[in-house]
C-alpha cells in the first residue's frame, strides 16, 4: 500500500511539475508567445513552425490551443493557420517528452535550488516567475525518478499482473485507458513520460505502452474540446479540427504499430527512447499527412459547427472570450476590446441626446434610455471577466492596466446614467409641456455637447493608447470645460433678468442640462489620471499654495468666532 501511494504522489507531483512550468512560461513570455503566433500565420509552413516552438517552450499542446482559438474566435487569425499551428503543437510537445526521457536526474536539485531561491527573493516579479519555473522542471525530474523507484516494487504485484493483461488484450481498452488518464491528468506530456518511465521497468509492455500513447494524444485533443466548450462557435472550431487529425491519425497508425516496432527496436536499444519516439513518430506523420489539407479540414469544421449570428451588443460582437483567462494578458485585451465596446455604446447615446433636445424626438430618447441597460449589461459583464483573471500571474503594467480597466468601465456606465436622467429631463421638462430652449441657449448647448463630445473621443484614444501628451490635453478641456459652463450659468441669468420668455420656462432644465453636461465630462476627464499618474506627471497636490487657519478670512454676511485662533 504504501508504495502505492508513492506511486500515486509520484504521478501528481509530475503533473503538478508541468502545470508549474507550463503557467510560468505563460506569465513571463505571453506576449511574446502572442507576438510569434500572431505573425508567423502568412503561410502553413511557418505557421506549424511556430507551433512547434511556442509549444516546445510552453510544454503543453492544450495551452497552445487555447490561445490559438482565443485568437481565431477574436478574428486574429483564419481557421486553417490555426489548425497548422496546432499540428506544430503536437509536434513541439513530442519533442519535449523525447528531452525529458533522458536522464536529466542530476538536473533536478539544481534546478530546484536555484528556482526556490529566485522565487523567494522576488515573488512578483520575472525572476520570480522564472524560478518558479525552474521549480517546476526540477520537479518534474524529481517526479521521474520517484516513479522508476516505486514501479519497481509493484512490478511484482498480482494484481498490477492481471491488470497489464487485461490491456495487451485490447488495442481499444488500451487507448481509452490513455485518453482518460490524459484528461485528468490535464496534461499528454505527464501521461507519456509516466508510460515511457513504467515501460523502461517492465511494469508496461511495450506494445501496450505504444497503445496508451495514442490514447494520450486522443485524450490531448478531448481537453482542448472540453475546455473550450463554453466559448464562441469559432474557438471550438479549433480543437475540434484539431481532433479530426488525431482521430484520422490513429485509425492510420494504430495497425501498424507492430511494423513500426519491428522496424525500429533494433535501432533503439532503451525501451523509455522508443516510447517517446513512437510519439514524436506519430505528431510527425500526422503534421505531413495534413499540413496541405488544413483548408479542407476547415471547410468541414465551418459545416459541423456553422457561426451563428454574432453575439452582439448595439452591432458589435462581444470579446470576452472564457478560453482567454488560461493566459491572463490575452485576457486583459479581451476585457480592453469589451470596454472600447462600451465607450462605442455610450457615445451613441451622447450623440443622440442632441437630435432629441433640437429636434423634439421622444421615440429617440425612449431608444436611447433603453441603450443604458446595454451599458449596464457591459459594465457587469466586464467586470465579473476581470475579477476571473489571476491577480498573481498578471505582470506589474498588466496589473495596472486591469484598475485602469475597471477605471474606465465605471466612468462609462454611470456616464450612461447621467445620459439617462437627462433624457428624461428633456423628455418631462420640454418635449411634453411644447418648450423651446432660446437660440442663445440652444447655442449654448450645442457648443457644450460638440465639446463633450471631442473629449469622449479623445478620452477613448487616451485609454486605449496611453499617450501622455494627449492626456494632459484631455486634462486641461476640464477646466476649460469648467470654465464654459459657469459662464454659460452666469449667461442664462442675465437673459432671466431681461425676462426672456423662453429662457424662463427652459430655465430649470436649462441649468440642470449644463451641469450633467459638465459632470460627464469630468468623468471623461478622470481616463487621463492613471496615466499622467504612470508617467509621473501628476502633482502630489493641486492647492497652489497651503492655506493656514488664521489666513482664511470670513465670508462677508458671517460673524467672524471672537476668541484665539485654533492651532
Amino acid at each position: 500500500m504504501t508504495h502505492l501511494l508513492n506511486l500515486l504522489a509520484a504521478i501528481a507531483l509530475l503533473v503538478w511539475g508541468t502545470q508549474l512550468v507550463r503557467t510560468g512560461i505563460v506569465r513571463v513570455f505571453g506576449a511574446s508567445l502572442r507576438n510569434i503566433l500572431s505573425k508567423s500565420v502568412s503561410n502553413r509552413l511557418t505557421a506549424m513552425v511556430s507551433g512547434v516552438g511556442v509549444t516546445a517552450l510552453v510544454q503543453s499542446s492544450t495551452a497552445t490551443a487555447l490561445i490559438v482559438s482565443s485568437f481565431v474566435g477574436q478574428g486574429l487569425m483564419s481557421l486553417p493557420s490555426a489548425l497548422a499551428v496546432m499540428l506544430g503543437a503536437d509536434i513541439g510537445t513530442s519533442l519535449m517528452a523525447v528531452v525529458f526521457s533522458r536522464d536529466l536526474s542530476w538536473l533536478s536539485p539544481l534546478f530546484i535550488f536555484v528556482g526556490v531561491v529566485l522565487f523567494i527573493a522576488r515573488q512578483s516579479s520575472t525572476v520570480g516567475r522564472i524560478g518558479r519555473i525552474l521549480i517546476g522542471l526540477g520537479l518534474m525530474l524529481l517526479a521521474l525518478q520517484l516513479v522508476t523507484q516505486s514501479t519497481n516494487v509493484l512490478t511484482q504485484a498480482p494484481a498490477i499482473k492481471a491488470l497489464l493483461g487485461s490491456l495487451s488484450s485490447d488495442r481499444m481498452l488500451e487507448i481509452t485507458v490513455g485518453a482518460v488518464l490524459s484528461i485528468l491528468s490535464y496534461s499528454s506530456l505527464a501521461l507519456v513520460l509516466l508510460t515511457a518511465t513504467l515501460a523502461s521497468t517492465g511494469v508496461v509492455p511495450i506494445d501496450v505502452a505504444l497503445g496508451l500513447v495514442l490514447g494520450a494524444n486522443l485524450g490531448s485533443g478531448l481537453l482542448a474540446i472540453l475546455t473550450t466548450l463554453n466559448a464562441n462557435v469559432e474557438t471550438r472550431q479549433v480543437p475540434l479540427g484539431n481532433l479530426v487529425f488525431k482521430i484520422i491519425g490513429l485509425a492510420v497508425v494504430a495497425p501498424f504499430i507492430s511494423l513500426w516496432l519491428d522496424n525500429v527496436r533494433p535501432w533503439v536499444s532503451e525501451v523509455a527512447a522508443l516510447v517517446v519516439l513512437f510519439h514524436l513518430t506519430f505528431n510527425i506523420v500526422v503534421g505531413l499527412i495534413f499540413i496541405g489539407l488544413t483548408q479542407v479540414v476547415a471547410r468541414r469544421v465551418e459545416k459541423w459547427l456553422p457561426k451563428q449570428e454574432k453575439n452582439t451588443v448595439a452591432g458589435r460582437q462581444r470579446h470576452l472570450d472564457p478560453s482567454a483567462l488560461e493566459t491572463p494578458s490575452l485576457a486583459i485585451s479581451c476585457a480592453v476590446r469589451e470596454a472600447m465596446h462600451q465607450a462605442d455604446v455610450v457615445e451613441a447615446m451622447l450623440l443622440g441626446v442632441y437630435g432629441v433636445i433640437k429636434n423634439n424626438d421622444i421615440q429617440l430618447a425612449q431608444a436611447l434610455q433603453k441603450m443604458d441597460d446595454t451599458v449596464d449589461e457591459l459594465y457587469s459583464d466586464i467586470k465579473y471577466y476581470l475579477t476571473k483573471i489571476s491577480r498573481e500571474a498578471l505582470s506589474e503594467s498588466e496589473g495596472h492596466r486591469w484598475t485602469d480597466i475597471i477605471s474606465f468601465t465605471i466612468n462609462m456606465e454611470q456616464i450612461g446614467d447621467i445620459i439617462e436622467r437627462v433624457l428624461e429631463d428633456v423628455e418631462n421638462k420640454k418635449i411634453k409641456p411644447g418648450r423651446e430652449f432660446s437660440e442663445a441657449g440652444m447655442a449654448e448647448i450645442t457648443d457644450l455637447h460638440g465639446r463633450l463630445v471631442d473629449n469622449l473621443r479623445l478620452g477613448m484614444s487616451v485609454f486605449l493608447d496611453g499617450n501622455v501628451r494627449d492626456a494632459r490635453k484631455l486634462l486641461e478641456e476640464k477646466t476649460r470645460f469648467r470654465d464654459l459652463e459657469r459662464e454659460y450659468a452666469a449667461t442664462h441669468l442675465e437673459r432671466l433678468a431681461v425676462n426672456t420668455r423662453q429662457s424662463m420656462d427652459t430655465s430649470s432644465l436649462h441649468i440642470d442640462l449644463i451641469s450633467d453636461l459638465k459632470r460627464i465630462n469630468s468623468h471623461i476627464c478622470s481616463i487621463a489620471y492613471p496615466i499622467l499618474d504612470s508617467a509621473g506627471a501628476l502633482a502630489p497636490n493641486r492647492l497652489r499654495d497651503p492655506v493656514l487657519p488664521h489666513s482664511i478670512k470670513p465670508h462677508p454676511g458671517r460673524i467672524a468666532e471672537s476668541g484665539p485662533p485654533r492651532s
